[in-house]
């Protein structure tokens, strides 16, 4: 087997020094000044490049870990609190935990006693910080590489979802207690409490295209993982080569997808088409939950409205109390 041809089918696993990246002086000094050192690990190396490191935080990214770490605590420790600090409870109940919004006589006050729903709106602050100040360390760093900034627009999209689900609607509905809580089975409950108060979310039409584009994301990824890991002996996997230089394994995977399909996307075509699919599901899911109690209060009786739902006939007999005959 050639050391060339890798994927996560082989064994092989080829190293080198560890790699810092481009030279200081290729373009300003200090955009490429990082942490020191690096290392590898033989099981990451099962999934994909082996070095781990060295790493850049830099300020933002301080700043974001900080904030971040203190939500995780916060929202932790409030988990075990509520089992008696015992460890064991702790990991038996982990999935019924749950750390709680206000109630809704709080609405929207500040204010609020930690143990109703106080250590929420921390936890909700420190998260809302380190959130938006990873996504300024991504773009930031995109743009310092001369990169482009899909990766932090994407990340974006999903903020925004995270943002309607915890902040914006919230406000638009005046009360914390509309806002998700932190916990594994209470996030599925607020899930499914949420669509039966509102008339079954299946009904909202933004609900339905995040549902399609997030369908869609899983099936274009893997098309296009499993296409370029069945060309990859062919040199498929570096894909930047075969986008300008149309190759044996650009032209085997292109004509593969026209005899399954009829048509095929091209190597640089199909990572846009993906970023779209991922991108457009959280944007319109954070539509539709947007939406949900502040425009529409019955998605069902919202889409037979608008013909989007069919009008069920009546389909029972009504039941006749025998005590008066009939």
């Amino acid at each position: 087997m050639s050391v060339e041809y890798q994927n996560i089918f082989t064994q092989v696993q080829v190293r080198g020094p560890v790699e810092a990246g481009l030279p200081a002086d290729t373009l300003v000094p200090e955009i490429w000044e990082r942490g020191k050192g690096g290392f590898f690990s033989y099981w990451v190396g099962k999934l994909g490049n082996a070095q781990i490191g060295p790493f850049y935080l830099g300020t933002l990214g301080v700043i974001s870990i900080v904030f971040g770490t203190l939500a995780f605590n916060i929202i932790g420790f409030n988990y075990l609190s509520q089992v008696d600090w015992h460890i064991g409870e702790f990991i038996r109940q982990l999935f019924w935990l749950s750390l709680d919004p206000p109630a809704p006589e709080y609405g929207l006050s500040l204010f609020v006693p930690l143990g109703e729903g106080g250590w929420w709106l921390i936890s909700s602050m420190c998260l809302l910080i380190a959130v938006l100040f990873w996504w300024v360390r991504c773009y930031s760093r995109a743009v310092q590489l001369g990169m482009g900034t899909h990766v932090a627009w994407a990340f974006a999209s999903a903020i925004w979802l995270f943002l309607v689900l915890g902040l914006i609607r919230p406000i638009l509905m005046g009360s914390w207690s509309e806002a998700v809580p932190y916990g594994i089975f209470s996030h599925l409950d607020w899930t499914a409490a949420f669509s039966i108060r509102y008339g079954n979310l299946f009904y909202n039409p933004f609900h339905a295209l995040s549902i399609a584009f997030l369908y869609g994301s899983a099936v274009l990824f893997a098309m296009h993982g499993a296409t370029i890991l069945a060309v990859s002996r062919y040199g498929g996997d570096r894909e930047i080569d075969q986008i300008f230089d149309r190759g044996t394994a650009s032209e085997r995977a292109g004509l593969f997808w026209r005899w399954v399909m009829g048509f095929n996307a091209s190597m640089e075509s199909i990572h846009r088409w993906a970023w779209w699919f991922a991108v457009l599901t959280t944007l319109t899911g954070g539509i539709g939950i947007l939406l949900t109690g502040t425009v529409v209060d019955n998605w069902f009786l919202w889409a037979q409205k608008h013909d989007f739902a069919p009008e069920y006939p009546a389909t029972y007999t009504p039941a006749v109390d025998p005590s008066i005959g009939g």
